[in-house]
């Protein structure tokens, strides 16, 4: 009795329940500064996974101030082209971009580590390298140099190789084909004969229509499937060894982020975090009915051959040696990354590879039978 005789009282000293939206808000709310920012994406508004992680980072840092923080989300083309977003971050033209590290690969190759360079790592590694294997605080050091400071926001999970016009059986196949590849696929492709297009997201589908290119990867079946590639080049192949993953990162100009309150940065820092996972999660949600609609359509699924891989993972080994002759930034990088990855490989090879490998045969096995 005396306990409902405490909360009643409560309750009528603050108005009653009926009045708890008129709480005045908390004084951390009140004290904080409005803020307005612009982030320019790399990728076009229909792509609602790879765009729209920068939109929920910006909804997430909104609803975390109670409105104060507002960030304005801006697709390719519509404030700077897509490939040019690091510049318009580092210029602070925008306060902060959406974007690939691997994209800017030709300012520095450098850069194609925090994307994910051909060989590399899978999501979850990558994430582990970037957290705990030095590998933020190298990247942080690099982008420094541009004017900004990087968080990590999104991740594909790996990708496929993309579609062609004709099959692949071997490396000879591949000599002379003009392929729309992204990042630091490209300088291994040309050491096999292939002539990369680098070609922003949203002008792909043209480009392969008008037969300017031959062949394109973007990322995997859901998105593939928006852009239609489906419609001009048939043969679908897996898997992007140029991607075992591709990591999205935020760029912010480190002018703008250090005039923001500790608290503000703290919430766009954990708004990241929480992108990185959703972008992963939710391609791995929609790939699975995307691949079966595409092959229904009339893709030709094909894995790339041995000899395929053989001869790519040998180029790129060569691309790693060459430049880290002449870059001392990259190599400095280079001989700590790859025994991190070396070492994530051979812990999956135990658990987590064995699991998978069973799983897949005995799914395999058990719809052979219905």
């Amino acid at each position: 009795m005396q306990r409902r005789k405490f909360i009643s009282a409560a309750l009528a000293g603050a108005g009653g329940i009926g009045a708890a939206t008129s709480f005045p808000a908390p004084a951390i709310a009140q004290s904080m500064p409005a803020v307005n920012w612009r982030m320019a994406s790399s990728f076009p508004k229909s792509l609602d996974t790879i765009f729209g992680v920068s939109e929920r980072i910006a909804r997430r840092v909104e609803e975390a101030t109670d409105g104060k923080f507002k960030i304005r989300v801006f697709a390719a083309g519509e404030i700077v082209p897509g490939l040019q977003v690091l510049d318009a971050v580092q210029s602070g033209t925008v306060e902060c971009g959406h974007s690939a590290g691997g994209y800017y690969a030709g300012k520095d190759p450098t850069f194609g580590f925090d994307g994910n360079i051909p060989f590399g790592m899978n999501a979850r590694q990558q994430t582990a390298w970037l957290l705990f294997g030095g590998g933020q605080e190298q990247m942080r050091d690099l982008y420094k140099e541009y004017n900004i400071i990087n968080f990590m926001a999104g991740n594909t999970g790996a990708q496929m190789g993309g579609w062609f016009r004709k099959e692949l059986k071997t490396p000879e196949d591949l000599k002379g084909i003009k392929f729309r590849i992204g990042g630091f696929g490209g300088p291994v492709m040309t050491k096999l004969g292939v002539i990369p297009q680098m070609i922003p997201g949203g002008d792909v589908y043209i480009s392969l229509e008008k037969g300017t290119i031959d062949g394109a990867e973007w990322i995997g079946p859901y998105d593939d499937e928006k852009l239609g590639f489906y419609k001009i080049a048939k043969y679908y192949y897996y898997p992007a060894w140029w991607e075992g993953c591709a990591q999205l990162s935020l760029f912010c100009n480190i002018a703008s982020f250090n005039k923001l309150p500790k608290v503000y940065q703290a919430i766009l820092e954990a708004a990241c975090h929480e992108g990185q996972m959703w972008m992963t999660a939710k391609y791995d949600a929609q790939n699975p009915a995307a691949l079966r609609r595409l092959v229904a359509a009339g893709a030709q699924l094909r894995p790339f051959s041995r000899s395929i891989m053989d001869a790519a993972f040998k180029a790129a080994n060569e691309l790693y040696a060459e430049l880290s002759a002449k870059n001392p930034r990259f190599k400095k990088v280079y001989e700590t990354w790859l025994p991190y990855r070396d070492e994530q490989i051979l812990w999956w090879s135990v658990a987590e590879h064995s699991f998978e490998s069973y799983m897949i045969a005995a799914t395999s096995a058990r719809s052979g039978k219905r």
